[in-house]
Order: structure tokens, then sequence, then C-alpha cells
């Protein structure tokens, strides 16, 4: 009876120090999220620009300079779209109040024939106590929420610029990590093995972020131009929007079209013209994720639902929008990761979505796409 004995409190010593593990990293990503995020940032960016660099190098280019170019034209592009937009955001900040008090309006226009059949005069009433408490609140709290903003502005720019430094750093080094894993490794054959697997992770990983992101930017080009078909206000805002909220599936799409839909509501005076906006976010994103990217990226890193959504609500706890905005990305990395690594097949498996029939694997594979 000894060894069963044994194998059971070693069995319970190791679940408890995965446990232990697990709250420690929890804590130590939660409480150390402002030197955190930047680096993560900087490693994912440098996902995506890291094939751009390899590619001029093949041509000559020095990855030094390269780097340099596509940092400051990075900076370039931050710096012009917080300038152009810095307008439209503090003017909705502003008129955050007006906005609410309008939408109360207009939802309560819109339901008085309703009222009207139940109890015309209370509901009234009840609606005129509730749009003056609400009015007080929203003013009362609106500095506060602008004094919040600004207080945020220098460490904003803080973390961008040390999300920016590093990545100019991971940029110019090259193939530095490949040359110090094959040094680490003390076989020919783990050389071999570690450095094919890094490479693969690696270009697959790259792919999928940078194509998704020229999809989103695809994505938010076709509902700022929608949006300025139909004469939206700020309809730039609504396409830088729906580029980042694209990376957040299944809530992002939502919460664009509810925020589109508010701000309709309030900048036409017909219903009809109001319903436009909406819906031309909700046509030009079901486009998109039921054709467009199905069609460029294929099935082979289709994820769990339900994992995608826990880890956007884990992320967005922990690190805010900006951990929502890169739960799916860190996702597909460890994806990728367990499928190339032995030993984590059944985190592979339990990340992928429905399985896939063989032949329609291979196929995706060998499609240009995949090459």
């Amino acid at each position: 009876m000894e060894p069963p004995q044994v194998i059971v409190v070693d069995s319970s010593l190791k679940t408890l120090g995965i446990g232990t593990f697990l709250i420690i990293l929890v804590v130590a990503l939660y409480f150390g999220r402002d030197f955190l995020l930047p680096v993560v940032l900087a490693f994912l960016l440098a996902l995506v620009l890291g094939p751009v660099v390899r590619s001029l190098a093949r041509r000559g280019a020095p990855e030094w300079a390269t780097a340099i170019l596509l940092v400051v034209v990075l900076s370039a592009v931050i710096a012009s779209a917080l300038y152009s937009l810095s307008g439209p955001v503090s003017r909705w900040i502003e008129d955050a109040p007006r906005i609410g008090r309008e939408v109360q309006d207009r939802i309560a226009m819109l339901r008085r024939p309703v009222d009207a059949v139940v109890d015309a005069s209370k509901q009234v009433e009840q609606l005129a106590e509730s749009e003056d408490q609400e009015t007080q609140r929203v003013v009362l709290s609106e500095p506060g929420l602008i004094s919040r903003a600004a207080s945020g502005v220098p460490e904003v720019a803080a973390q961008i610029g040390v999300t920016l430094i590093l990545l100019l750093f991971l940029l110019s080094s090259g193939d530095m990590f490949y040359e110090k894993l094959v040094k680490s490794l003390p076989t020919l054959s783990d050389k071999k093995r570690g450095l094919r697997i890094a490479r693969t992770v690696e270009r697959e990983v790259s792919r999928y972020l940078f194509t998704i992101s020229l999809i989103n930017v695809g994505l938010g080009a076709a509902i700022a131009a929608g949006m300025f078909a139909i004469d939206m206000p700020n309809p730039v805002l609504w396409g830088v929007l729906a580029a980042l909220l694209n990376f957040i599936p299944y809530l992002g799409a939502l919460l664009g079209i509810v925020l589109v839909g508010l701000v309709s509501l309030v900048s036409f005076d017909a219903i009809g013209a109001a319903l436009l906006a909406p819906l031309i976010y909700l046509a030009c994103t079901t486009l998109e994720g039921q054709l467009v990217t199905p069609l460029i990226i294929g099935r082979r890193l289709e994820m769990n639902p339900v994992v995608i959504f826990l880890a956007i609500a884990f992320w967005g706890w922990l690190w805010g929008i900006v951990g929502a905005l890169i739960a799916v990305p860190l996702l597909v990395i460890l994806k990728v990761f367990a499928d190339h690594v032995e030993g984590l097949g059944g985190v592979a498996e339990f990340l992928a979505g429905r399985d896939v029939p063989q032949a329609q694997e291979d196929e995706e594979s060998d499609s240009p796409e995949s090459s």
C-alpha cells in the first residue's frame, strides 16, 4: 500500500505547485501590467513587422536601417492618428451629457405610443424626473472624467515610448534569438529541432498577425467610407475604432454596432436614416467575419469560441481594453506553439475549433495564402 500512497502525495504536491505558480503568475501580471504591457505589445509588433525586415534584408538592406525606418513610420502614424483623433474624442467627452440626454429623448419618443396606452401621464412624469437626476449626475461627473483622461496622458505616452524603443531593438537584432537558441541547446538534433519549431511558430504567428491587421485596416476603411457616404459625424474616427475593435472577436463588432447606433440616433432626425449607420457596420463586419477572413486565413487557426470569450474576459480584466485587444493574438501564439511542441497536443486540441477534415487541412496548407 505504500507505493500508491507515495504516488497520491506526489500528485497532490504537483497539483498544489502548479496552482500556486498560476496564482503567482496572475498576481505578477496584474501588478506588473505597467511594465509588461508595452513589452508584450513590442513583441507582437515585432512579429508583425519582422517579415518585412527579413524580406528587405535578403535584398541587401541593413536590418538596423529597416528597423529605424519602420519605427519612425509607425511613430509618425501613431502621432498623426492621436493628433487628428484628439479633437473628435475630446468633443465626444464634452458632449457626453448632451448625447446621453438626446438618446434618452429619442428612446422615450419611440416608446411614447406604447407608454401612452398604459399610462401616458405617469410615464412622462417619471421620465422627466429620471432625466433631471441623470443630467445632474452626468454634469457633475464630467470634469472628473476629463481630468482622469488628462492625468493618464503621460503614462500612456511613456508606455508608447517604451514599446517603440523596445520594438526598435527587437527588429534590429535580426537572427540573434535563433543564434542564442542554437547555442543553448546541448545536442545537434536538439538544435535542429528547436530551430525548426521556433521558425515555424514565428512564421505562422507573424503571418496571422500581419494578415489579420491588414484585414482590420481594410474593414476600418470600408466602414469609414460607409459612414462618410451617409454623412455620419467623424467617419475616420469610426473607421479607426472599427479596425481596433475587430481584434476582439464577437464582442468588438457588437460594441461597435451599439456605439454607432447610439450616436446615429442623435445625429439623424429620421429613424430610417439613423438605422443606416449600424446596418452598414453590421454588413461590413458580417462580410469580413463570414467570408473575407475564412477565405484568406483558412480554418487551421480557427479557435474554440468559448476559449476566445474566456481569454478576452481574462485579459480585459487583467490589462483593460488593451488586454482585450491582444487576447486573441496571444491565444493564437499559444495554439501555434502547442501545435508544434510534443507533449502539448492536448492544449492545442482544447484551443482549436471544430475538427477540420484532413483533406481540407492539407489543401489549406498547400494554398497560396499558406505558402
